[in-house]
């Protein structure tokens, strides 16, 4: 795998990824175009990027790893394994505070040293994901661990379009 330079970003001629934290939005962006848009759910602690706080992390990344191609739709995941359970009312009932990750994984890994790479700071450690949430969630407003929380049929658009080694900026537009 090839990591994406920092002195590189954004890349030209290149998808990336955009998340602004304070309007609860994602772009895909390549050169000036905004190929995709969605509504998202980020931390309800807010933004940071400190272990152990819950706070959605700022700065630039890469998706390190992209898990569950073959999953269904609505796929559990626990430690970034299909725990063969497919997301459904009977199972949100049976577990009514379990933070549900479904269907795939857009794993991300910080790229700047001291803010969101390495030491209590590290994104990739702390286990940051870009993943699906159940139909009942918010949209649009803060509500995760941390973790960035979409619709099954935008995480789709992302799993088929943002491939690893793809750049993610996040931040607070405040």
């Amino acid at each position: 795998m090839k990591t994406p330079q920092l002195a590189n970003m954004p890349p030209q001629h290149a998808l990336w990824l955009e998340i602004d934290i304070q309007a609860q939005q994602l772009r895909a962006w390549k050169d000036d175009d905004c190929l995709y848009a969605c509504e998202i759910s980020t931390g309800r602690a807010g933004a940071g990027n400190q272990q152990g706080s819950g706070q959605t992390p700022v700065g630039w990344h890469y998706i390190r790893a992209a898990i569950g191609r073959n999953a269904p739709e609505n796929a559990v995941f626990k430690g970034r394994r299909w725990t063969g359970e497919v997301f459904n009312a009977e199972l949100a009932a049976a577990f009514p505070e379990r933070d549900w990750i479904l269907t795939r994984i857009l794993w991300l890994c910080g790229l700047e040293p001291g803010v969101n790479r390495g030491g209590q700071v590290d994104s990739q450690r702390r286990y940051i994901y870009l993943h699906g949430t159940p139909p009942d969630q918010p949209m649009g407003e803060p509500a995760s661990h941390g973790c960035v929380r979409l619709r099954n049929a935008d995480l789709l658009w992302l799993f088929e379009h943002a491939l690893p080694e793809t750049p993610v900026w996040l931040h607070d537009s405040r």
